[in-house]
């Protein structure tokens, strides 16, 4: 599988030697670079991060379920859209 995202800046990074081993591994399984596994890993979890602020903001605010879950569906699209810019298959 080739380049998923259109990497564009090379950096210079360390990890433990168990990290590396089990990023590699999941790379391989998933048919990605290591590269590409993790900046995926990045941007997932990037996206936990504005999802975790997002569902603690609902719960400040006191919103009921079903429309904080709308809100989280069009959240996770605009989101999607900014971090992967659209080229991204999304889940069914």
């Amino acid at each position: 599988m080739g380049n998923l995202f259109g990497m564009t800046a090379k950096v210079t990074l360390s990890f433990s030697d168990e990290t590396i081993e089990e990023a590699r591994r999941f790379a391989k399984r998933e048919g990605l670079s290591l590269s590409a596994w993790m900046d995926q890993a990045a941007r997932e979890k990037a996206l936990r991060e504005v999802f975790t602020a997002h569902a603690a903001a609902v719960g400040r605010a006191g919103l009921d379920l079903e429309s904080a879950a709308l809100a989280d569906a069009q959240e996770a699209a605009l989101v999607d859209d900014a971090l992967f810019g659209g080229g991204r298959p999304r889940a069914a």
